[in-house]
């Protein structure tokens, strides 16, 4: 392999890594929003599946049990999310915030009375975590990639799809059709807990070999940043949860090089070069994406008529 090839597949195999969570947390983001129901929850799903992943792959040392059982946890969560926005018609804003915050001490807390360690749960051992191929691709990311053409086949060429698109943009149009719109957008909620959850289990049995607390470190909200530059589609999703993984692993990569030294006569501070990715994504979304054209009912309660 030619020497100048290394970096490049360094930066590629690191983006696929970095984004390969977003891309999970985006696509379900996409199920909610398209219903009509903003998910700032998003966070705290990840962080739901992710604390759950770790400590059922920890207990059973079974890695597929404990994706599968941080994905259930996230549906739990996002369930609970749902009654309260759709059912109790709080604001999502209010709730998603409210579940984010849930999640960040809740895990904590259950870690410490199972471990005696609220900072964090027990190592997992390296032969039981998601197994990796293509030199040092998950199996998680393969799936992450090979999800975004279900998802266009699901909204743009399925009933199901079309039905929870027409709860998104026009409820009262979709429920005179004989659709059910609170049914629609429990469904779409709960798919959004399920796959950001997937995301979240990723980074603690995938990518990292343990729970930390606020693991997920910001990628729900990037995610939904990533939903917002895509317009709520499942193609741009995929390439805008790239195009934030290149940047974190532009930034990674930065860490160590030289030519910042030289740049500002001295060792550049860390924190300096971790908020690039957050910064570059400030300035997409306030500078080029143009009019984003949300569903049009989007974070607005639906109340059938009597």
């Amino acid at each position: 392999m030619e020497d100048y090839l290394v970096p490049v597949l360094i930066i590629v195999y690191s983006a696929i890594r970095v984004a390969t969570p977003m891309i999970f947390a985006a696509l379900g983001g996409l199920f909610s929003e398209r219903s009509g129901v903003i998910n700032i929850a998003l966070e705290g799903l990840m962080l739901a599946g992710a604390f759950t992943a770790a400590v059922v792959t920890y207990e059973l040392s079974n890695p597929y049990l404990g994706f599968l059982s941080g994905m259930i946890a996230g549906g739990l969560v996002a369930a609970l999310f749902a009654v309260a926005v759709i059912g109790f018609e709080a604001d999502q804003v209010v709730a998603g915030v409210g579940i984010n915050f849930l999640m960040l001490g809740l895990p904590a807390l259950l870690s410490g009375a199972i471990y005696d360690a609220s900072g964090s749960t027990e190592q997992i051992a390296k032969e039981f975590l998601l197994p990796n191929y293509f030199n040092r691709i998950s199996i998680a990311s393969i799936l992450a990639f090979l999800l975004v053409p279900v998802v266009f086949y699901v909204l743009y060429k399925t009933p199901f799809g079309l039905r929870l698109r027409a709860v998104g943009e026009n409820p009262g149009a979709a429920d005179s059709a004989g659709i059910k719109v609170r049914a629609m957008r429990y469904t779409g909620v709960i798919m959004s807990g399920v796959l950001a959850a997937a995301g979240g289990a990723y980074l603690s049995i995938g990518q990292s070999s343990f729970f930390t607390r606020g693991m997920s470190a910001g990628k729900g909200f990037i995610a939904l940043a990533a939903l917002i530059l895509a317009k709520w589609r499942p193609v741009p999703v995929l390439l805008a949860c790239l195009f934030f993984g290149v940047t974190e692993a532009l930034a990674i990569q930065a860490q160590g090089a030289d030519f910042l030294k030289n740049l500002f006569g001295g060792d550049v501070p860390v924190q300096f070069i971790e908020i690039i990715p957050y910064v570059l994504t400030i300035i997409v979304l306030a500078g080029f994406i143009g009019a984003s054209n949300a569903p049009k009912a989007l974070g607005i309660p639906y109340r059938k008529e009597k």
